[in-house]
This record gives structure tokens, C-alpha cells and sequence, in this order.
């Protein structure tokens, strides 16, 4: 008894896409091979996605697995397994889809709300397996539906809430869900209508102006407010306008608000109630008319000398009768003068300021526009200086100089020149700077500056100050009178000079032999100086130089040059004395031993 599986197939009946409701069945055929015709038992097994669904033993080989009602989670990928005598052969898989949802299940938890509250809705899709995405919608008459979305991973229901907004009355809602299959959304049918019916907690209120919303600066005006409530708890009666809470009460019917009038009141007032979640709103227009326009103040003249007369007048354009008062404005609040239309004073510095007017008419008070006032004090003769200190500037270096007046009130205006040449003009409180850059060794003129500011006494000029132009020290150079060699016990000069460089001059010589000595020092006012040294010796042979230096504060070393110390005449003579007699002596003993030596 020998057997071979040719091969193990699956389908669906009447076919891999199936409507929603429709019966369906998965057939797994057998193909098998026999050497003779014998009795073979085979197991089968269906599984989805991967999980058992079906199993039985028949002799056939087919087997069917049944479905009534085809629900969408039937779909899936599905495959057959026979085992027979000991062998085993599996079919390929085959994707069977399931299309269309069932109907949604839609259940309100409260069928009547209040503005305010929320209304908590169950959407189910019975027999649907996770994940799904519901979607909720809210509709009311004249409006475009609200819709919410929430996407459920492990259960084939979803919970959510709407909040009840003012102005719903009779509101209908309803479900429906979407699922993925094989990348696509596939979505199921509208559920059914719930309606929900709104009641208000409280009408909305009512604004009212007294004695009319059109009234003249100087009237009083009284706002009120109100409204009916299901229940007085809990509830808030609020008046604005731009924003600003004006007064407000709570868990009363009625606010009453009143004021004197004037322009500023003009606009759009607001009245609100608000309990818990619900708040609702009425607007009113008030124009409050003009009862006079604001005072105009007028100064005899904005800008004076100290010790001047000032008169200030106060005026309404086509009114007379007011009470005026005249003020000077301060930043810690305003200081009052006199309550008068006019106002004469004579000034000083310290009445600089700004000044305004009032005026009052029948309880209503209005402010002018400011007025600038500056009183000026005369400028004092300006002084001029170096910042540096000292009046001089080294050649090709930059000189910064102050013009400082001591007194004279801001702004003031300071100009330098250099000769007669304007050179900068600057603005500032009590002192200015001019930096100059161009110093050149033959300038000519002094520098000067003037000051002046608004005061009627004009400008006043500094004093001329001259500057001192340095030169500094070009090409020193050193010699010596003997030149290079001097006899022991001489006297010898060294002569250091310079070719350029402004006087006095400092000049010091140096000896260099192991270390650097400084041998004289002095200042000349001179480009040159001779120094004397007297009796030279064999310790002064050496190099020495000479370094020369001004106020511009640079050094400038002369070439070295070399002294050399001799043995003077005098002491070449006795140092031959003392060699040549000996020998001279030793010649005439050699000569008279000769001359004897023969004779005998």
C-alpha cells in the first residue's frame, strides 16, 4: 500500500471576496497517488492567520469548513494541512476579504442636557475585531457636523463626550468605523440618530443704559444688567468694556453700574453671565456727546534766559465759563501752581519743565496738551586742555583735547579750531573732545574753542593754547678726540651728536667690557655734547657708545667704538733705560775681556 500527495489545494466558495452576512465556504482538496485501491484515513486542518479554525478526519479527500454568516473578521489568509499515513503536505495560502462592516451601535447616556454639560457617547461595532477607528459626529440644524475621531487598538468599541455649547437646542448624533485591510479602509454604514435635547440654564441677558446710551459729558449713566436662571447658584453677572471688569456680582438676578459721563466712555460695553461651562453675552453702544472741548495752554515764549519774565494762559475754544488751574508735571505727580486762567512768573534754570492746564465744568475736568518750558542759564568762558595733561605731542602721534564749560545750561554746542580753521563741532551737556590725528612739525596757530547755547548771550571763546610739537631723536653718532688710541695718563673727548630732535636732549655714555657701565649722563639743549674724560688708564680700553634720548620718550644708540690705551713716551723711555744699560754694560765688560785676553 504506497501513497504519494501530488498536492493539497484551498479555495473558497463562491469566491475570496465575500459580502458581509453571505455564507462562505473554505474547501482543502487532497490529491494522492495509490498503488492499489485502499482504504486512507486523512486529518485536516484549516488555520487563519496563522490560528486554528478547522479540523477533521475524513476518508475523502476533501473537507469543507462552513461559514453561515460571513462576518469581516473572517477575513484573513488561510491554508490547509492534510496528514496522511504518516505524511504530511500543506496547501499555499489563500487571502480571503470579508468586505463590508456591520452597522454601528449608538447609545447616548443622557437623552436631555443643559448648555454647559457634556453629552457621553458608546459607539460599538459588534463582531468587528481591533484595531478600528471610529468616528463621531454632532449636527445640529443649519450647521456643518463636528466630527471626532478615536482609534482603538484592542476593543471593538470607543467611548467619547461632546460638550454642550450655547446655542444648541435639539442636537443629533452618530457613528461609524473604518478598518485596514491589506492597506486599504474599508468603512462600515452610518449607525443610527440619537437625539439629544438642550435646555438653557439661564436666558440670555439683557443691557440696558439709563437714562439713554446717547448722553453728554457730565450726565449720569446707569448700566443694568440682567438675566433668569434656573437656579440662582453658582452664576456670575459681569460688565465690561475694552476688556476692563467695570463691576460684577454673583447669584444675583440684576447689576446695577453708574457713573458720571464723560468722552472716554464712549464705546461698546459688554454684559456677560457665566455658570459653570456656559457663558452668554450682550452688547451696547453708548456715545457720550461733547460738553466742551479740552483747554488749549499758551506760553508767552518756550524757550528764554533765566531771570525772564514767563506768562501762561489758559483757554476753551467758545467757552468762558470754567474753573481753570495751571500745573507743572511731575513725574512723581503733578504739582499744582495757581487756580487761575493766567499765570506771570519770573524764571530760573530749576523751572524747566513741562506745564499743563484743567478746567472743570459741572463735575467734568479736562487736561491740556503739555507744554515744554526751557530756561537757560549763560554759558561760562570755556577752558581748553590736553586730556594727557601737558601741552606738547610727539611728532606723528594724535592729541585729544577738552573743552569744559563749568556752567551754562544743556544743550551746548562746542566748535574747535585749529588756526582759523574749524576743525569739529560737537553737542553735548557741559564738555566735548576733539581728537587730531594730522600733527605735522612746522604747525603754526594755536587751537582755541567756543561754547555757546540757547541763551541770548551768545558764544564765548577759550583762551589760544599752543602746543609743543616733540621731535624725536633721529641717527645719534659718537667720536673721540684722539681717535681709537690715547697715550696712559691722557685726557681724552667724546663727542656724541644727533641729526634731528627736539631740545632738551638727554645724552649718556656707555663702557662696554664684560657688562654695560654707564660713564656720564647730562641734558643740553643742544644736538651735541663733549664729554672730558681725564686720565685715561689701561682698565678704561673698551667699546663705548652713547645713547640719546627727549620727551617723545624713544632711545637712540649711537654706533660703538673702540678705545684703545697706549704706554705714554715718557714711560716707553725708562722701560728702555732699564733694558738697554744692562746690556750695554755687558758689551763693554765683553769687549775690555777680549782686548785683554789678547794683549796678555
Amino acid at each position: 500500500q504506497v501513497f504519494t500527495f501530488n498536492s493539497v489545494e484551498i479555495k473558497v466558495q463562491p469566491s475570496a471576496k465575500v459580502k458581509n452576512g453571505a455564507a462562505m465556504a473554505i474547501v482543502c482538496h487532497a490529491d494522492i497517488s495509490k498503488s492499489t485501491d485502499f482504504q486512507l484515513k486523512h486529518n485536516f486542518t484549516i488555520l487563519k492567520d496563522g490560528k486554528l479554525v478547522f479540523m477533521t478526519v475524513s476518508d475523502e479527500g476533501e473537507a469543507r469548513y462552513e461559514i453561515s454568516t460571513a462576518r469581516s473578521s473572517d477575513t484573513g489568509d488561510y491554508e490547509c494541512t492534510v496528514e496522511a499515513g504518516g505524511k504530511t503536505k500543506t496547501s499555499n495560502s489563500l487571502h480571503v476579504w470579508v468586505m463590508g462592516m456591520t452597522k454601528p451601535i449608538l447609545t447616548a447616556e443622557k437623552k436631555e442636557v443643559l448648555e454647559g454639560e457634556v453629552v457621553k457617547l458608546r459607539c460599538e461595532l459588534p463582531e468587528e475585531v481591533p484595531p478600528l477607528l471610529f468616528f463621531f459626529r454632532k449636527m445640529k440644524m443649519n450647521s456643518t457636523p463636528k466630527e471626532k475621531r478615536v482609534f482603538e487598538p484592542h476593543r471593538n468599541f470607543s467611548v467619547l463626550e461632546f460638550s454642550v455649547e450655547e446655542g444648541d437646542n435639539i442636537l443629533q448624533f452618530d457613528c461609524f468605523g473604518k478598518r485596514i485591510v491589506k492597506l486599504e479602509h474599508e468603512s462600515s454604514e452610518h449607525s443610527n440618530k440619537t437625539l439629544v435635547t438642550v435646555r438653557e440654564p439661564f436666558i440670555k441677558p439683557t443691557l440696558n443704559a439709563r437714562p439713554s446710551s446717547n448722553i453728554t459729558e457730565g450726565d449720569r449713566i446707569q448700566f443694568e444688567c440682567s438675566t433668569v436662571a434656573a437656579r440662582m447658584r453658582d452664576i456670575d453677572i459681569i460688565l465690561q468694556k475694552n476688556k476692563t471688569i467695570l463691576n460684577s456680582v454673583r447669584d444675583e438676578k440684576v447689576l446695577k453700574y453708574t457713573a458720571v459721563a464723560t468722552l472716554e466712555d464712549s464705546g461698546e460695553y459688554l454684559c456677560k453671565v457665566e455658570q459653570g461651562r456656559v457663558s452668554k453675552s450682550t452688547k451696547l453702544n453708548v456715545f457720550v456727546s461733547e460738553l466742551f472741548p479740552k483747554p488749549v495752554l499758551a506760553a508767552s515764549v518756550n524757550n528764554l534766559d533765566e531771570n525772564k519774565e514767563l506768562t501762561l494762559s489758559c483757554s476753551i475754544s467758545g467757552f468762558r465759563k470754567a474753573n481753570f488751574s495751571i500745573l507743572r508735571k511731575n513725574s512723581n505727580g503733578d504739582l499744582w501752581l495757581k487756580n487761575s486762567r493766567n499765570l506771570t512768573m519770573k524764571v530760573n534754570v530749576n523751572d524747566t519743565g513741562s506745564y499743563s492746564c484743567k478746567a472743570e465744568v459741572r463735575g467734568v475736568v479736562k487736561e491740556s496738551k503739555p507744554v515744554r518750558i526751557n530756561v537757560y542759564a549763560p554759558v561760562s568762558k570755556p577752558t581748553l586742555s590736553v586730556v594727557s595733561g601737558l601741552p606738547e605731542v610727539v611728532l606723528g602721534k594724535p592729541v585729544r583735547l577738552i573743552c569744559h564749560s563749568a556752567t551754562g545750561t544743556p544743550p551746548i554746542t562746542f566748535t574747535f579750531y585749529k588756526g582759523n580753521e574749524v576743525k569739529k563741532t560737537v553737542i553735548n551737556d557741559t564738555y566735548a573732545t576733539f581728537l587730531d590725528e594730522s600733527i605735522r612739525q612746522n604747525d603754526k596757530g594755536g587751537y582755541k574753542c567756543e561754547a555757546r547755547n540757547n541763551h541770548s548771550s551768545g558764544m564765548k571763546t577759550s583762551n589760544i593754547l599752543n602746543i609743543t610739537v616733540i621731535v624725536p631723536i633721529k641717527n645719534a653718532s659718537l667720536g673721540s678726540i684722539p681717535n681709537g688710541k690715547v697715550e696712559d695718563g691722557s685726557d681724552i673727548a667724546f663727542l656724541c651728536t644727533v641729526n634731528e630732535g627736539s631740545w632738551p636732549i638727554h645724552f649718556k655714555f656707555f663702557r662696554k667690557t664684560d657688562h654695560e657701565v654707564l660713564m656720564f649722563e647730562r641734558s643740553e639743549s643742544a644736538d651735541r655734547m663733549l664729554w672730558r674724560k681725564k686720565g685715561m688708564s689701561k682698565q678704561d680700553t673698551g667699546t663705548y657708545y652713547c645713547v640719546a634720548s627727549n620727551r617723545a620718550n624713544v632711545n637712540v644708540k649711537s654706533h660703538p667704538i673702540t678705545i684703545s690705551v697706549i704706554l705714554a713716551t715718557w714711560q716707553k723711555g725708562v722701560i728702555a733705560a732699564f733694558v738697554l744699560l744692562p746690556i750695554a754694560a755687558a758689551v763693554t765688560l765683553t769687549s775690555w775681556w777680549f782686548l785683554y785676553k789678547k794683549k796678555k
